[in-house]
């Protein structure tokens, strides 16, 4: 259950990048553009339609809107444009797969910032 989780985690994020690409390129029709950067930034925001703290509804919009948002926008491009898009897609999240370990370096001197900031604005 965990590895089709994982895999379906997976596809989504790909789907994502896919319409940040298809919102960007030429052939796309500006209606499929709008829905597109709309989904995506739905998608990487961190303010939810529904709180994630509302039980179960909180994230029923994150499993519902955001699937539903991906298929529906996919539908109004065009395949080649698509094709191009997933490919490039594809080489993208190769890319950013092997920069992981740069992020994580990045986040971890960000909090160590962060907490130094604290204890000396917050020094009693």
């Amino acid at each position: 259950m965990i590895r089709t989780l994982r895999r379906w985690k997976n596809r989504l994020s790909g789907e994502i990048l896919t319409l940040y690409f298809a919102a960007r390129h030429p052939r796309t029709p500006w209606y499929a553009k709008l829905a597109a950067a709309c989904v995506v930034a739905y998608a990487l925001s961190p303010i939810d339609l529904i709180p994630d703290f509302v039980p179960v509804l909180g994230y029923l919009d994150d499993f519902l809107l955001v699937p539903a948002g991906i298929v529906i926008t996919l539908r109004l491009i065009p395949a080649p444009v698509l094709d191009e898009c997933r490919e490039r897609a594809q080489t993208w999240g190769a890319r950013l797969e092997g920069s992981l370990a740069g992020a994580a370096i990045i986040v971890v001197a960000w909090l160590i910032l962060a907490v130094l900031l604290v204890r000396l604005f917050w020094s009693p």
